[in-house]
């Protein structure tokens, strides 16, 4: 079964963006190609028992096992050795991609405390969106008990688009909630 935001996509948004941009066919609007989530552990990634539960609660909320990484250089200031764990990152693709994506605009965001939107200035150069969330524990899949730690995810959203106009109108039509110019 496919995705519901994966049918909307293909059949209303798609349509809509090559009319607006007028561009020649479908194939050269802006579309999502992957999402990267990254949880960044610090110390606490030598402490197996740490690792295993932050390693369960990103598995419940993408739906896949998330890889482990490493530091690639040992920084005194840091405290962090070569070849330790620094932290978690999964990479999602296709029908999960789409999931996680309708979770994460439709229940997971609007239970952030005091959310008032997202900013718009998170674009890079080619298009992509990166944002930062604070507390893990806004996925429903998360149990707020037994969370030991509110800990911090990145997410980073992979789009295939000329520049950041088309970029920002395809999440736009995604329902991603941004913050209005003139708004406070």
């Amino acid at each position: 079964m496919t995705p519901r935001l994966k049918d909307l996509f293909f059949k209303e948004i798609q349509p809509k963006l090559k009319s607006q941009f007028g561009l020649k066919n479908v194939y050269m609007t802006p579309k999502i190609e992957k999402i990267v989530l990254n949880m960044g552990l610090g110390l606490d990634g030598n402490d197996s028992k740490i690792l295993k539960s932050c390693e369960e609660d990103m598995a419940k909320i993408t739906g896949q096992k998330p890889v482990i990484t490493k530091f690639k250089k040992s920084v005194a200031n840091f405290k962090t050795r070569k070849g330790s764990n620094a932290g978690l990152k999964v990479t999602l693709r296709k029908n999960k991609m789409y999931e996680f994506l309708d979770r994460l605009v439709n229940i997971a965001l609007p239970r952030i405390k005091d959310f008032r939107g997202l900013s718009a200035n998170g674009f890079d150069k080619f298009g992509n969106y990166t944002f930062g969330i604070k507390e893990h524990i806004i996925f429903p899949e998360v149990s707020f008990d037994r969370a030991d730690k509110v800990r911090g995810l990145d997410i980073v959203i992979v789009i295939s688009s000329q520049d950041r106009e088309h970029s920002f109108a395809l999440l736009e039509k995604l329902n991603f909630p941004f913050i209005k110019k003139g708004d406070n």
